[in-house]
């Protein structure tokens, strides 16, 4: 099987996608995500997907407008941000403010969609696709809220629709973990993360479109100053998230350092006080276990500091069974 190498998709979005001759590589993308057969009509430039300095290569998006007069914010993420949820409510928010006109009722807020492709594990979970959005149930019933409209099919006529508040009214959020992804296809959009992730395009897909993406999307049609240019843009993507990491691993190091220091001196107290050996290394190992238990509460770890923090905590426990037998 002969796979195509392609750019990544950040690149493309930044560059060759903006072209109305390339919206069919998006609508593909869209298409299989939504499940619905997507049309672009245009791009569209606000305050809401502006680039700034902090977010070079850290960040990209863009903000589409498709046939059915939704908004979908396409935003592809390098690294992880402790807040990165809120702001995801913010730029949806602001996309709903800013294309809303003055004066008109309110049933002409057009709908807004939010698609982010992560390249980091945002909390944890055993899925890479996640999908979230607004719904109203009953407190005692659990069932949901039905909402009708009123439709005039003619002069006398009127029919009432219901009306699906998920999808029709509130923003939808999409988060795409792409690391997360076991490269096996069941699915159009599994074809497309499988892009995302590998950066190449095994001949068998099928996808809706992704044999544009294979075209469009070639290293090899890359002209020697695009090419050049795309090498930079790569150059400071990694560097970017370098110094990310080696930041956060610093202070996660500091932190530990600090919290192994201060369990070490509880257990040290606990030690002194009952005057015996026996209740000085026990103290000192409940001091770790629980200062191991802190850390696990911190929502924004990485899965693999998860593990080591909770087989730190198992063998504590077993080291503390087995000074307690020893004593006995």
């Amino acid at each position: 099987m002969k796979n195509q190498k392609v750019i990544r998709f950040d690149w493309a979005i930044k560059t060759i996608l903006r072209d109305k001759a390339n919206f069919d590589v998006l609508e593909g993308f869209l298409s299989a995500i939504l499940r619905d057969d997507i049309t672009v009509v245009q791009l569209i430039e606000s305050e809401s997907n502006q680039e700034t300095k902090r977010q070079k290569f850290n960040r990209v998006d863009i903000l589409v407008l498709d046939g059915k007069g939704q908004h979908i914010i396409i935003e592809i993420q390098n690294e992880l941000e402790s807040d990165y949820l809120e702001r995801l409510l913010f730029g949806t928010s602001k996309v709903i403010v800013e294309n809303a006109k003055l004066g008109e009722p309110y049933i002409t807020i057009k709908k807004v969609i939010s698609i982010s492709i992560l390249y980091f594990n945002l909390g944890r979970g055993d899925d890479y696709i996640y999908y979230g959005s607004t719904r109203f149930k009953g407190l005692n019933t659990n069932t949901p809220l039905i909402i009708r409209k009123r439709l005039q099919m003619s002069e006398k006529v009127f029919v009432f629709k219901e009306k699906n508040i998920e999808k029709e009214i509130f923003p939808e959020y999409y988060l795409i973990n792409v690391e997360r992804f076991k490269n096996t296809i069941n699915s159009d959009i599994d074809e497309w993360i499988y892009m995302l992730k590998n950066g190449e395009i095994p001949e068998n897909f099928k996808a809706k479109n992704i044999d544009k993406a294979r075209e469009k999307l070639k290293i090899q049609a890359m002209s020697e100053a695009e090419r050049k240019s795309y090498e930079r843009y790569l150059i400071n993507v990694v560097r970017d998230i370098d110094m990310i990491e080696t930041a956060r691993e610093e202070g996660e190091f500091k932190g530990l350092q600090k919290g192994l220091k201060e369990g070490r001196e509880e257990g040290l107290k606990k030690g002194r006080k009952e005057g015996l050996k026996e209740g000085l290394k026990e103290g000192e190992i409940k001091g770790e276990i629980k200062t191991y238990q802190n850390l696990l509460k911190d929502q924004n770890l990485p899965d693999h500091m998860y593990r080591l923090f909770e087989q730190k905590i198992d063998d504590l426990q077993n080291q503390l069974q087995r000074q307690k037998q020893n004593c006995s």
